[in-house]
Order: C-alpha cells, then sequence, then structure tokens
C-alpha cells in the first residue's frame, strides 16, 4: 500500500508540473501570435494617417481679378485645386481700380489680375507687385442691349439718342476709360444715367431692363447667353484691353501664387480664356 501511495503521489505531481508548462507554453503562442497581428515593423501607425503618410496640409490662395474674368478664373481654380491637394483657391472679383485700392490699403492677397495694363502699373508703381506683370489675354469693347433691343440700337451714335437710357463704366475703371476711348474715336459724347464700378454692373442693369445700352466687353455678353444681345461697331479696334497678371509682393506662398500665374498663362488656362471669348494679348 504504502508502495503505490508513493507512486502515485510522484505521478501526480509529473502531471501537474507538465500541465504547467503547456499552460505557459500556449500563453506565450498567443502572445505571439497576438503581436504579429500589428504592423510589420511592429510600431502603431499613428492617427489620421494611411499607411503611414502625414495629412496634406490646408493652404488658401486668394486672387483678386476683374470683374469680367469671373467664369474663366473659376474653371481655372478648380482645375487649379484638383492638382494642388490641400488647397483652396478664394476669389475677389471687381472692379480693377477698386481691386488695387484695397491692395493698398492693406487687403491680404496673393495673385492680381486687371483688365487694363494702366491699373496693374498703379499696382507696380505701390510696389505691391512681385517681379514682372505678364500679359495673358485682351478684350474689346461691345455695345449690349436687352434680348428683345426695345430701343432699336444699331451702332454707338444711336446710344446719343434722347431719351436712351446708357449706363457705363466709371471712367477710373478700365472698361470705363476704354468708353471713353470709343467716344473719343467715334467723335459722340454719351451721357449715361449710371457709372458703374464694374462691367458686371452694366451688364446686371441691361440684363434687367433698367437700362436700354451699355458699354461692356465681348465676353460679358457672350457669358449672358440669350438674355441680352451684342453689337458689335468699329471704333471698339482703338480700345482693346490688355489684361495682365502678377503675384502680390506681400503673398503669403509666393511659390504657389507663382504657380497659379503660370497655370493661368499656360496652354490649358489660355484655352480656357479662349473658350470665354478672350483673345491673345
Amino acid at each position: 500500500m504504502t508502495s503505490y501511495a508513493v507512486r502515485s503521489r510522484t505521478s501526480y505531481a509529473v502531471r501537474s508540473r507538465t500541465a504547467v508548462v503547456a499552460a505557459a507554453v500556449v500563453a506565450a503562442t498567443a502572445a505571439l501570435v497576438l503581436a504579429g497581428c500589428g504592423t510589420s515593423s511592429g510600431t502603431p501607425e499613428p492617427l489620421g494617417t494611411e499607411g503611414g503618410s502625414q495629412p496634406t496640409e490646408a493652404r488658401t490662395l486668394t486672387v483678386f481679378a476683374a470683374a469680367s474674368l469671373q467664369k474663366p478664373f473659376e474653371q481655372i481654380g478648380r482645375a487649379f485645386e484638383g492638382s494642388h491637394p490641400g488647397v483652396t483657391v478664394k476669389f475677389s472679383f471687381g472692379g480693377s481700380s477698386g481691386l488695387v485700392a484695397q491692395l493698398s490699403e492693406g487687403a491680404p492677397a496673393d495673385v492680381l489680375a486687371t483688365a487694363n495694363e494702366q491699373t496693374m502699373a498703379k499696382a507696380v508703381a505701390d510696389d505691391l507687385v512681385k517681379g514682372t506683370p505678364t500679359p495673358f489675354a485682351s478684350n474689346t469693347l461691345q455695345i449690349v442691349v436687352p434680348a428683345d433691343n426695345p430701343a432699336r440700337i444699331s451702332s454707338l451714335a444711336d446710344l446719343t439718342r434722347s431719351g436712351t437710357k446708357v449706363v457705363l463704366c466709371a471712367p477710373a475703371v478700365p472698361c470705363g476709360s476704354a468708353s471713353a476711348a470709343v467716344e473719343k474715336a467715334a467723335g459722340v459724347d454719351l451721357t449715361p444715367v449710371s457709372e458703374e464700378q464694374s462691367v458686371t454692373d452694366v451688364l446686371g442693369k441691361v440684363r434687367s431692363g433698367e437700362a436700354d445700352a451699355g458699354l461692356v466687353y465681348v465676353t460679358d455678353v457672350a457669358g449672358a447667353g440669350d438674355e441680352v444681345t451684342g453689337i458689335d461697331f468699329p471704333e471698339a479696334a482703338s480700345a482693346v484691353n490688355t489684361y495682365p497678371i502678377a503675384t502680390l509682393r506681400d503673398a503669403a506662398d509666393a511659390s504657389l501664387a507663382d504657380e497659379f500665374v503660370e497655370a493661368v498663362t499656360g496652354t490649358q488656362g489660355l484655352e480656357t480664356l479662349a473658350d470665354a471669348g478672350f483673345t491673345a494679348p
């Protein structure tokens, strides 16, 4: 009996030690399996990244541009954003002289595009521009009337008829100085019922029926579609406006601003402008 009891206790002890060892092996194996479920390098990926890459930095590019450039520039801006992840192009459109005045007063912007070279020259003289502005497009004036042309306008001389409500750009605005040039070339004196601060304001008054006619750019008439009618006149050739673009001296990101200027003056940008009715400078 005593010999059997000793053997039984010995056998039980051996089995217990074996079970402990087996449990330890299982635990160690499980730990290795769990560790293998991490990244191949064994280092956890940072939160908010994919494949360990850093998130794209958000940047905003501010462009001041003549009102007549709105449609093609918005199209160029969307393409630029598509090729520059994280970049948002913010536009401020208006009369060129007003935009330069805002910049002179400290308004923040990265790029300036004006509707004539004289206004850009003012920006250069005020030391607002970095480098030399690049001409990228040209535009000419056209008489714009409501679609049904109730005043029966057919020439620049018709705008001088008594009772005809004509709207022009203010003289300080590029389309206003161009209007003055064609008046001089044609030997006529127009008396507007109002003078507007941008070419889009002139177009808006004709479109709404507040005016019988106005002088705007060919591109504005084309952009308005069937809402208005454009009438060519020979004297328009005496006032062709050339549009320049430049990176501003105080641009927050001059390199990005230079890239936008290149996008406007490059092949795709010029094609977009041509589709809108602009011609080469």
